[in-house]
């Protein structure tokens, strides 16, 4: 039974109205094509003037909207335009990863995951399940959330942030204890960290569920940035210790560098110089 009382209930009603009333606008906005004013808005969203003005002044904050100082009316603002660009960005490294997930699947017979972090977690975008008979089920899901700290995946893209992003992020986390091998420390973890970004491959020995590890790399795009991670996971029992590090690594490593390079990613002509160098 719900303790929620009427006036609470009422306050929601209007909150989900207002939203409404709220997308209602952007929509007949997109539709028109053009800068429209508040009294057109109104009529075409059959709303009093002084309402859609409320509500257009919070979108114009946001940056949803913009107002045009000459004729006062209004247009849709760049903050539409840079989510639209994050869905097709979400879209776009999904559909180039995907056939690379498939390949993960076949090569190693386990499950691969695709991820990204947001917020300081982790967020599993894409996953192809392991054809093995005995599948364990595991935390790693399409649309779920992870801590960073203690994931394989969200270690390979905390490693690769700039500085100041890092900082961030590690100073708003919270550094739980899932398992025996979960790292609490943040002087534990940049060293682990360090140690991903010179090696390109970060590890998962169970530390956010028992008996379940995993081994992920980062992807990178044409600027250069960690967008997303690749991995493979499953029980302990069938990713030992020597499989992890003298089979899985490679793999995982090879199969993120194809995806990078189909991101634009130059990585092989810089580290042939890089290798050449460090040899002379």
């Amino acid at each position: 039974m719900s303790n929620t009382s009427p006036k609470e209930k009422e306050r929601d009603m209007k909150h989900v109205q207002s939203l409404e009333r709220a997308l209602n606008i952007l929509e007949v906005m997109a539709e028109e094509g053009a800068p429209i004013s508040v009294t057109e808005l109104a009529e075409r969203v059959k709303l009093k003037t002084s309402t859609v003005h409320r509500l257009l002044s919070t979108l114009t904050h946001r940056g949803y909207v913009e107002q045009d100082p000459e004729d006062n009316k209004y247009k849709l603002g760049l903050k539409l335009l840079e989510i639209g660009n994050s869905v097709l960005y979400l879209s776009d490294i999904r559909t180039v990863a995907r056939p690379y997930l498939e390949e993960l699947v076949e090569r190693c017979n386990e499950t691969a995951n695709l991820a990204i972090l947001d917020e300081g977690d982790v967020v599993y975008i894409d996953q192809v399940e392991s054809k093995n008979l005995v599948i364990v089920k595991m935390f790693a899901q399409v649309g779920n959330r992870g801590p960073v700290h203690c994931t394989a995946s969200g270690k390979a893209l905390l490693a690769f942030l700039p500085d100041d992003k890092l900082e961030e992020i590690l100073n708003k986390i919270e550094m739980v204890k899932y398992t025996n091998e979960t790292i609490t420390e943040y002087p534990h973890l940049k060293k682990e960290l360090e140690r991903i970004r010179r090696e390109g491959f970060a590890l998962d020995w169970g530390e956010r569920e028992e008996h379940v590890r995993c081994v992920a790399a980062p992807i990178f795009n044409y600027e250069g940035r960690a967008v997303a991670s690749i991995s493979v996971s499953g029980p302990s029992t069938r990713i030992t210790t020597y499989y992890m590090k003298n089979e899985l690594v490679d793999v995982i490593k090879e199969v993120a560098h194809k995806i990078s390079a189909k991101m634009g990613y130059k990585r092989a002509e810089e580290d042939g110089e890089s290798s050449q160098e460090e040899v002379e």
